[in-house]
């Protein structure tokens, strides 16, 4: 069956939804770079809230991501090296290590949320305050209230 509208085909939202999503994503990472975070990539943020302010174990994060141990380790690997994650050992079970953030890391999460701020409001300032509005109350509207997963990278088959 053909879309209503030949202008509008169904297939178009997802992939403009994906567009603007990418957009905000890399004006982030491109001003993260200008800030001093150019080794942060869109994967390492899902990996970093993922940690929390708590830490977790590898094996968590990886549930959490939707992802196996192993390539959680590796990510986890890739951070520490970076310097943004460390690992310690876990007070409750001397077995375990814990990965936690480092300044580095806190630094780099705090920097993303002032951007993605200051990245709304160039929305804003291009469609209007009303529009940017109307358009968080529409996807509010069709998507889940659990909408914020972790698992994305995984989702992604990462």
């Amino acid at each position: 069956m053909a879309s209503a509208d030949p202008e509008r085909p169904g297939f178009l939202l997802p992939l403009l939804l994906l567009a603007g999503f990418r957009t905000l994503i890399d004006d982030l990472h491109t001003e993260l770079a200008r800030q001093g975070h150019s080794e942060l990539r869109p994967l390492h943020g899902f990996v970093l809230q993922a940690v929390g302010v708590d830490g977790t174990t590898a094996t968590e994060l990886g549930q959490r991501l939707g992802i196996s141990k192993q390539a959680a380790g590796k990510t986890v690997d890739r951070l520490v090296e970076l310097g943004y994650l460390e690992r310690a050992d876990d007070p409750r079970d001397a077995r375990r290590k814990r990965v936690r953030m480092t300044p580095r890391g806190r630094d780099g999460l705090r920097r993303s949320a002032v951007v993605f701020d200051e990245l709304r409001e160039r929305w804003v300032a291009t469609l209007g305050p009303d529009r940017v509005a109307a358009i968080e109350d529409d996807l509010r509207a069709v998507t889940p209230a659990n909408w914020f997963r972790l698992d994305v990278p995984g989702w992604f088959g990462v």
